[in-house]
């Protein structure tokens, strides 16, 4: 079967900085894939690699049986950002978010009709949100804008959603109430990669855990090899920490409007 994402000897990085070399993986349709690592570990460079946010160095990145710069495609591959909040500048309800998650479905006129209506609200519904669909994102919770991120990205019906640390910056329960909604996903067979620090929460609905540690991946196997070998993946952490991500230099990008105020993009 054609991998739905497929690294060769792939390396990413800011400019000409690398921060993670050698990736080599293949994740099939229908999996659910960890990425874990300690914070700078190059994780999120992987992901933003697979989707094309950072630079390609070197190696191949294939999406669907098709090099990632040639997929025309691109909403078959939905994206949650790691950010603790919505900024309180968005003027916008629940329902209109998720909206937004659709536009790269419409046609040329650009206007949503029944069907995309009805997708939007099934979205809102999967994340335990339809009886908030009109209220301003300013007044939900931190977990509850986190879940309209998740439904946006549903809403563009992608074959792989990818998620920047979806239970980060949120309060315990709401890390259990994000976990049902996954063990959702999960039901329908979406495939989903899900890059975090931790497992917590996560743990139980895995197929398979990849470890990012050093810029390099240095572990991938299923949640038994990793509950087996965790300790000797993960046992020099206590004696050093790597900063790559947190000391590479970031271009210069304007501050959007789901950015929270003060975050630095």
């Amino acid at each position: 079967m054609t991998a739905v994402v497929e690294l060769a000897d792939a390396s990413f990085g800011y400019g000409k900085h690398p921060v993670l070399t050698g990736a080599s993986l293949r994740i099939e349709r229908g999996e659910v894939v960890a990425v874990l690592g300690p914070n700078g570990a190059g994780k999120s460079t992987l992901m933003k690699g697979v989707l094309g946010l950072n630079r390609r160095l070197s190696g191949t990145v294939t999406l669907f049986g098709t090099p990632a710069d040639e997929l025309r495609d691109r909403a078959r591959v939905g994206y949650v950002p790691q950010r603790h909040t919505l900024s309180a500048s968005v003027r916008a309800t629940a329902e209109e978010i998720v909206e937004s998650g659709r536009l790269p479905r419409l046609g040329w006129l650009g206007r949503l009709g029944p069907t995309d209506r009805q997708i939007v609200a099934r979205s809102l519904d999967l994340v335990g949100l339809a009886d908030r669909s009109g209220a301003e994102v300013s007044t939900l919770s931190g977990g509850q804008q986190r879940r309209v991120l998740i439904a946006r990205a549903l809403a563009g019906q992608p074959d792989v959603l990818i998620m920047d640390e979806p239970t980060a910056g949120v309060d315990a329960a709401s890390q259990h109430v994000l976990a049902d909604v996954l063990a959702r996903l999960v039901e329908r067979e979406v495939t989903m990669v899900i890059v975090t620090h931790e497992l917590g929460a996560l743990e139980s609905m895995l197929t398979r855990i990849i470890v990012v540690d050093g810029g390099r991946i240095v572990f991938d196997g299923d949640p038994d090899r990793y509950a087996a070998q965790r300790d000797s993946v993960h046992h020099d952490h206590d004696s050093h920490h790597h900063d790559l991500e947190l000391i590479r230099p970031r271009p210069a990008v304007a501050q959007g409007p789901f950015d929270p105020e003060g975050e630095t993009p």
